[in-house]
């Protein structure tokens, strides 16, 4: 699959940006899409200085109409999609649940989670309808999908829910060559978790420093995830910094 066309959201920082920088490496052809114009050319000049191909596509995945307008971009563009990366997303401020605020919640659920649905739709759509027929969709899960931080349930919540999506894309998507897994990311160094290593608070309610790695390895995964023929599938995936507190937050 390598060489295809892929679109990457919340490409602008963060594990977006190190993801599209990897998959351009690899050979594909890119759409980066955020809300952030200026963040995303930024990204876009790092891949064509160094030989790439991308474009940028400011859109906010949470409008439906936006979102289906940047695959008709692509698909005006090159043809076809063989490669969604459903990254964009955000942290809902640290509060407990019965402080969380209508508008917090909303955001999170908009973003992190509508948002993918959006983009999961106008991409399966094309991957369906085009010839040759199929594709594949990469979302960016967590470690919260499975264990969640203190005050953090918004987030958590997303992306509980993203394994669902998951999990039905990757059954709906059998009949259409479809392939749909999810990468699940332990501290990643990003503007989110740069303060992880001078302290996070745990599941016994200290603060303590927390090992991060570097967000490429996080790129290179998924570089791998994308460049599966489509009879084969990566359904989960971990990568996390080895030393961070265990994948059961202990």
């Amino acid at each position: 699959m390598s060489g295809g066309i892929g679109i990457v959201t919340g490409a602008g920082s963060g594990i977006g940006r190190a993801v599209a920088l990897a998959l351009a490496a690899a050979g594909w052809r890119l759409a980066l899409t955020g809300r952030r114009r200026e963040r995303l050319e930024a990204v876009e000049d790092e891949i064509r200085a160094a030989g790439g191909e991308a474009f940028s596509i400011p859109a906010d995945v949470g409008d439906a109409t936006a979102v289906d307008g940047v695959v008709a971009e692509v698909v005006a563009r090159y043809g076809r999609l063989d490669l969604l990366f459903n990254n964009a997303g955000i942290f809902a401020p640290a509060a407990p649940i019965d402080e969380i605020s209508d508008a917090d919640w909303l955001a999170s659920v908009t973003t992190n989670l509508t948002g993918a649905f959006y983009c999961t739709r106008a991409a399966f759509r094309q991957m369906r309808a085009q010839s040759p027929r199929g594709g594949r969709i990469i979302n960016n899960g967590s470690i919260s999908a499975s264990a969640p931080r203190p005050n953090s349930a918004p987030y958590t919540a997303t992306k509980h829910a993203i394994t669902g999506l998951t999990r039905s894309t990757a059954l709906d998507g059998r009949p259409f060559g479809i392939a749909c897994g999810q990468i699940d990311v332990g501290n990643a160094e990003t503007d989110m978790t740069i303060t992880f290593k001078d302290g996070v608070r745990q599941a016994d309610g200290s603060m303590r420093p927390e090992a991060i790695m570097d967000a490429r390895h996080a790129g290179d995964a998924v570089v791998y995830m994308a460049g599966l023929p489509l009879d084969a599938n990566v359904l989960f995936m971990t990568v996390m910094a080895t030393t961070m507190p265990y994948v059961g937050r202990g």
